[in-house]
């Protein structure tokens, strides 16, 4: 019976983490429930952000000025100010983060922009629509899944442990690995009952999702919102757009 205690903390493990994991999945469903997205569309900025994030609403800001011919943008990563007037706050924002001088690199430009207010807006009302998904909700369904992860591994060396204790491998007629495949199984089933239930993306809600699944690739733009700069066609754009300064940590995009 010296495989007993182990079997109790290998249970208090997989229940403690199982738990913690659906409390986050019901406040994260409970804040997508409280939104009004019902009967609602997205702008471009709006697919952009629940697509990548803060980062890509820059750059679909950045990337629409320059079709405008409002911003040139050079294949070095550097980008030079042609019409210095903001049509919205987001412009207002990248007009902003390059400064008086009218040339900057982008990825300073873009890093600074995302952390704009005008991003932080946007950021809100999504998540007031119950579209996007609030950063403590996130913080702790990532956080409550890597523990289940964690204890599921547990589960299994105690049990390895536990089989392996002398003239332990068997009490009764069953098996000691059976008791320890219970907890096992309750980690296991947890992960995949969240992998479908919870936000599979760090940036839209489930109803962001089916928001951004229903929205028209009518042009580049909302092609480069949805996917990316990967769905950029043009070299040039392209190039500028993706340089990344190492040194910045402007932001991390989440692909669909």
């Amino acid at each position: 019976m010296f495989w007993v205690p182990l079997l109790l903390l290998a249970c208090a493990l997989s229940l403690l983490t199982c738990a913690r994991l659906c409390l986050a999945a019901v406040r994260a469903a409970a804040s997508e429930a409280r939104g009004a997205h019902q009967g609602r569309g997205l702008t471009l900025y709006e697919a952009a952000f629940l697509s990548g994030g803060p980062g890509r609403v820059v750059d679909v800001a950045l990337l629409s000025m320059a079709r405008r011919q409002r911003l040139l943008l050079a294949h070095t990563g550097w980008a030079t100010v042609v019409d210095p007037v903001a049509k919205d706050d987001m412009e207002r924002s990248v007009l902003g983060a390059i400064g008086p001088a009218g040339q900057s690199r982008i990825a300073p430009v873009r890093r600074t922009a995302a952390a704009a207010d005008a991003v932080r807006s946007l950021a809100d009302r999504l998540v007031a629509a119950g579209l996007a998904v609030p950063d403590g909700a996130w913080t702790g369904i990532a956080g409550a899944a890597r523990q289940v992860r964690a204890a599921a591994v547990a589960v299994v060396a105690l049990g390895v442990c536990a089989t392996l204790l002398p003239a332990q491998g068997r009490e009764g007629q069953t098996p000691v690995a059976v008791w320890f495949a219970l907890p096992f199984f309750l980690t296991l089933s947890s992960l995949a009952i969240a992998r479908f239930e919870v936000p599979t993306t760090r940036w839209a809600s489930p109803a962001g999702q089916r928001l951004l699944g229903t929205l028209p690739s009518r042009d580049d733009l909302t092609s480069v919102a949805v996917r990316g700069l990967r769905a950029l066609e043009d070299p040039a754009l392209r190039a500028a757009l993706s340089h990344r300064d190492p040194n910045l940590d402007g932001y991390r995009e989440s692909r669909l």
